[in-house]
């Protein structure tokens, strides 16, 4: 085995069990003892615990080897066996580490749904950021979307979740356990887009217009962003024209706007939020990793 292959094998399996305790942390300290289920196999396993009082780690797990068998044999095998790491570990962390060295937040709710969702996106994003999976709801929605390719991965999850907030109602007998559910959800979801996507959002700008050039200047010399010009063809005239494209901080996306007004109120602008950029004035700059070294 190399080194390379060494160092990613001790890599995958730290974030396994520094995300698996994350987790936990958030499940058992948080969400447990507050009577909230925020959707995927955690929500329905913290459901049939307050039904039975059986561990949530262990019903983690047996809520997780039906979709676990099905995704080996229907979907990706590399991924499964990951998946099958990961949940392990979630239960041994939920079960056996957790418990007995952590107390429970049983204080304000909204705080224990907010704390408990971050922490559970947390531990989630750095799952996903090694390929790997926390089962339930991931893997039913994609099993869903192979039964319904029309079907979009996040609508299938977001169906899932809903339904196990949904069923949290009769079960902690109250429409509030659901809304903290959702609370809680959100928080998941939004910090996991920040762990993977990053807090690098920008927006990119595409614009066309017969000033194009005195846009592109002023864009470079006010806000020090680059721009690249695209040849284009007019759809209905069939006439040769250059668009523009910029990639701006969503700090600036006003000062480009007024620079686009300022030229051509009639300009033709199209704005798109982009995940993450890298590059020259980014992530990555090599002036900045210059610096640093």
């Amino acid at each position: 085995m190399s080194w390379s292959r060494e160092h990613r094998v001790f890599m995958d399996w730290l974030y396994d069990i520094v995300g698996a305790i994350l987790h936990a942390v958030g499940v058992w300290c948080f969400i447990e003892p507050c009577n909230i289920a925020p959707g995927g196999a955690s929500g329905i396993a913290l459901l049939i615990n307050h039904l039975s009082g059986l561990p949530v780690g262990t019903l983690t797990l047996l809520i997780n080897v039906p979709l676990l068998i099905a995704s080996y044999f229907l979907l990706n095998r590399k991924m499964t066996w990951r998946t099958i790491r990961t949940v392990v570990w979630i239960t041994v962390c939920l079960d056996y580490i957790a418990p007995p060295l952590l107390p429970q937040y049983v204080g304000d709710r909204l705080i224990s749904s907010a704390v408990g969702g971050i922490l559970v996106g947390a531990g989630m994003a750095m799952f996903f950021q090694r390929g790997s999976t926390s089962g339930g709801g991931d893997i039913l929605a994609k099993l869903l979307q192979r039964a319904f390719p029309w079907m979009q991965t996040g609508y299938a999850i977001m169906i899932i979740d809903f339904i196990v907030i949904g069923l949290s109602i009769p079960v902690f007998g109250g429409l509030e356990d659901a809304l903290y559910g959702i609370i809680s959800m959100m928080c998941t979801t939004q910090t996991i887009d920040a762990i993977l996507y990053g807090m690098n959002k920008g927006t990119m700008v595409m614009v066309s217009s017969k000033h194009n050039q005195q846009i592109a200047d002023d864009i470079m010399s006010q806000l020090g962003r680059g721009t690249t010009f695209f040849k284009s063809v007019g759809g209905y005239s069939r006439k040769d024209t250059e668009m523009l494209m910029c990639v701006v901080d969503r700090k600036q996306f006003y000062s480009v706007k007024n620079i686009i007004d300022k030229w051509d109120r009639a300009a033709f602008v199209i704005a798109s939020e982009t995940k993450e950029v890298y590059g020259e004035g980014f992530l990555n700059d090599p002036r900045y990793e210059k610096s640093e070294s």
